[in-house]
């Protein structure tokens, strides 16, 4: 499927493209909210300012993607994998990211307020500034993340791996600056 065709389907009506191959696709200013790419291939494609909300992203690929500035929220990428993806100033509030594969991607500035997170990989994952404020991160790996000057109010860190982490100037409840452990 090339995205001529997929932006044709979309506009009649069509929401699954489940398993659609886009890898290296050109869908910048998409709109596929509340499309379904399950399991869909779409690693090293531009994604910028693509709108996803409420999409079914749960399984896909996304390694090397570029969804700078996309619109994720409340969409779901549980089990997808998005190891060096850039995601920088994208939206992902009450998005839900259970055992997503995040290792290594570019999040700095992200939107995850709300954001399910529960036993996702983001070892590595560059979080700086970004809004994690009432995010449920239980369980994650974060093991070397860049947390700095993140927002993280009323964010659940229950046998999260901080480990190595870098959580200087974080943004606390009360304006607190350091992470009780």
């Amino acid at each position: 499927m090339n995205v001529e065709e997929l932006r044709q389907l979309y506009a009649a009506g069509e929401r699954d493209f489940s398993i659609a191959d886009l890898r290296g696709a050109v869908l910048e200013n998409i709109n596929l909210s509340g499309a379904i790419l399950h399991g869909a291939m779409l690693d090293e494609a531009n994604l910028q300012q693509a709108n996803l909300s409420r999409a079914d992203l749960s399984a896909a690929t996304l390694n090397g993607a570029n969804l700078t500035g996309a619109n994720l929220s409340k969409a779901n990428l549980s089990d997808a994998t998005l190891n060096n993806a850039i995601l920088e100033g994208a939206i992902l509030d009450e998005a839900v990211l259970d055992q997503a594969n995040l290792k290594a991607a570019n999040l700095e500035q992200a939107n995850l307020s709300k954001a399910d997170i529960r036993e996702a990989n983001l070892s590595q994952a560059n979080l700086e500034a970004a809004d994690l404020s009432g995010a449920d991160l239980a369980i994650a790996d974060l093991h070397e993340a860049n947390l700095h000057q993140a927002a993280l109010e009323r964010t659940n860190f229950t046998g999260a791996n901080l480990e190595n982490a870098n959580l200087e100037g974080t943004i606390l409840e009360g304006g607190d600056s350091s992470l009780a452990t």
